[in-house]
């Protein structure tokens, strides 16, 4: 977003401001374990858990998180770490094992809570081309403390679940058998819309249109649960998908224009974007798509438009709903640079669940677009075939109703402190 551009949307959302705690000030912090891949600057690491070591800014000025990092486990330890440094500093132990952080040592659990953060380091490809990031065997040892202690707690476990799908339906159905309080998912379906618009509780919506950018899989499954989070507000709620194909290239295009998506609900994905002016022509022209077709039991349609050039660097979700005269379509607008407030938004929530061992969103939304973009990368590698989901049947029931929050604070340099 540049300048004139975010000035305008800090206009119409008010002053910046600190975005406060949602608990009381009489809460008493909850003690947490992280178990991270790697932890260095601006990694998922760093702009969740060092936000427990330095305040929702990362500025060490109030507010802080009602929570204290009690043990910190990392899988790797790249040249870059910073981890060791903040041990130093701040007196938590870094220790050996997933086992150690979650008993410190004893015989019992001694946290409260758990961050799972399975993002960045150096992983394998999988066969499919998605980085294979430990996520299943970190809840996997975690959930093997939690069987022999006879005791659980809420566990956050940061954006997909798993890049394969049996790996995250077990992890699903194991919180479910051990009464694991499982939270999981990005920053993205709960940060800044621009315009403040979500899709109205049961609605008789149709289809909806997302746009995305950047590393296929990364990105495009923020794309895919921001567009989720608002399209699960249909009427009936969630029934699950029925099935999933990768299409790119012209073909998108064409497929457009033989009615498999409504070009309207994309002009106003289109006429979302904040980012305008960076490309001659209309995005149309400029876009380079990777397409994700999602065909939902209930008859709901949807595509993830993924950029693989550089026309576009915004998610956008558009859609169509009886009611309204126009297509609707919002910016999730996420702060690219220090202290990136939409990440203090999700530890709220993350804060929450801790708190009260309830989700503040619902898992099922995690596992299902885990599943589809599973999905996708099957009919990808398989040269664009149709696959049908029926394993994706997955029923539940819009839990987490988007609220506008207050605006973010200032920009920071994002190579700064």
């Amino acid at each position: 977003m540049n300048r004139s551009t975010r000035r305008e949307f800090l206009g119409q959302v008010g002053a910046a401001t600190v975005v406060p705690s949602t608990l009381t000030s009489a809460s008493k912090p909850k003690r947490v374990a992280a178990i991270v891949t790697h932890y260095t600057h601006n990694s998922h690491a760093d702009v969740i858990v060092s936000r427990i070591l330095q305040g929702y800014n990362l500025d060490f000025k109030d507010p802080f998180p009602k929570l204290k990092l009690v043990s910190l486990y990392t899988d790797q330890v790249p040249a870059a770490d910073m981890s060791r440094k903040l041990s130093n500093e701040h007196g938590f132990p870094i220790v050996p094992s997933i086992a150690e952080a979650l008993t410190l040592g004893g015989k019992e659990l001694a946290v409260d809570g758990v961050l799972l953060i399975g993002e960045h380091g150096d992983y394998p490809l999988s066969d499919t081309g998605q980085i294979m990031y430990p996520r299943r065997r970190f809840f996997e040892e975690t959930c093997g403390v939690f069987r022999r202690v006879g005791k659980s707690v809420p566990v956050f476990t940061d954006k997909h679940l798993s890049w394969n799908w049996d790996d995250a339906k077990w992890m699903h159905d194991t919180a479910v058998n051990l009464k694991v309080p499982l939270m999981a998912g990005s920053s993205v379906p709960g940060t800044y819309r621009h315009p403040p618009l979500d899709m109205k509780l049961g609605a008789r919506a149709r289809e909806a249109v997302c746009l995305s950018y950047g590393p296929i899989e990364g990105y495009a499954y923020h794309g895919l649960e921001a567009m989720q989070a608002v399209v699960e507000r249909r009427r009936g709620g969630e029934v699950g998908v029925r099935a999933v194909q990768f299409v790119e290239g012209d073909e998108v295009w064409k497929d457009m224009a033989a009615g498999r998506f409504d070009s309207g609900v994309f002009d106003a994905a289109a006429a979302s974007r904040q980012a305008k002016g960076r490309f001659a022509g209309s995005l149309r022209e400029a876009l380079k798509p990777a397409a994700f077709f999602i065909e939902y039991i209930d008859g709901f349609k949807a595509v993830v438009l993924h950029d693989t050039g550089a026309a576009n660097s915004e998610w956008v979700t558009a859609w169509s709903e009886e009611g309204r005269d126009q297509h609707q379509g919002t910016v999730h607008y996420t702060q690219e640079a220090r202290p990136f407030a939409h990440f203090s938004l999700l530890l709220q929530g993350i804060e929450r669940m801790i708190h009260t061992g309830k989700p503040s969103w619902p898992s099922e939304r995690t596992l299902l677009v885990t599943g589809v973009l599973a999905a996708a990368f099957q009919s990808r590698k398989q040269g664009g075939v149709r696959i049908e989901t029926p394993h994706l049947a997955i029923r539940y029931k819009p839990s987490h109703g988007w609220k506008r929050p207050p605006a973010p604070p200032p920009d920071r340099p994002i190579n700064g402190q």
